[in-house]
């Protein structure tokens, strides 16, 4: 990934907590000759070396695992963006650009071939993904042969995280106050992305105060 110096974010529990936040993401591996991606759910899992891991599942059916067993393989996480009109900047020569933060994760994909092995990756999932709503919904207690018939349709993977690469794109490489102008012209706007990347913004110019 291009990161110009000021948008590099390569701070390990940043990262980490993004992830966690938007665990969303693309894996890109390689299928003959051209790329193969997936959008997939991804669990992080810190170790006691390393960057960490990821740990996700995919459809039998979805031909990806097949060749991407033991490759080096790209995860792409996003977070909020948003379009920055050159109007907030009450300016001349300036011209429009979009703000965004993303993480790219990079490892080897390993396939999990043992049953109990990926009942637990299900198990991982519904814990973490439920852990938030009122009445968290359990995999115990639904009927074991149906579960069982769903599992056999899925095949489980971890990725060994072996480079992260954070990018928060958000107006650095301008003025604080420009930078602010910005913050002012996303929070007049009602789009979720907008008031995401406002908050983002604030947080790293209230870093840049201390």
């Amino acid at each position: 990934m291009y990161v110009p110096k000021p948008f590099v974010v390569d701070d390990t529990a940043t990262l980490a907590e993004f992830i966690r936040a938007n665990s969303f993401a693309t894996v890109v591996s390689q299928a003959e000759s051209e790329p193969f991606a997936s959008h997939l759910p991804l669990l992080f899992e810190e170790q006691a070396e390393g960057d960490g891991q990821l740990t996700g599942h995919m459809a039998k059916a979805n031909r990806q695992w097949s060749h991407a067993d033991g490759q080096t393989v790209l995860c792409i996480f996003h977070g909020p963006h948003a379009y920055i009109s050159p109007s907030w900047y009450q300016a001349e020569n300036v011209v429009p650009t979009w703000n965004y933060a993303a993480v790219h994760a990079y490892g080897t994909l390993r396939i999990v071939s043992d049953p109990e092995a990926l009942r637990e990756i299900v198990h991982q999932y519904v814990a973490f993904y439920e852990a938030t709503m009122p009445t968290p919904w359990s995999l115990d207690s639904q009927d074991p042969s149906f579960i069982e018939k769903l599992t056999e349709a899925i095949v489980g993977f971890t990725i060994s995280i072996e480079r992260l690469e954070g990018k928060w794109k958000l107006s650095q490489n301008h003025s604080t106050e420009r930078r602010q102008q910005v913050v002012d012209g996303l929070s007049d706007r009602s789009d979720g992305q907008d008031l995401k990347v406002a908050k983002l913004m604030r947080a790293n110019l209230a870093r840049q105060d201390v």
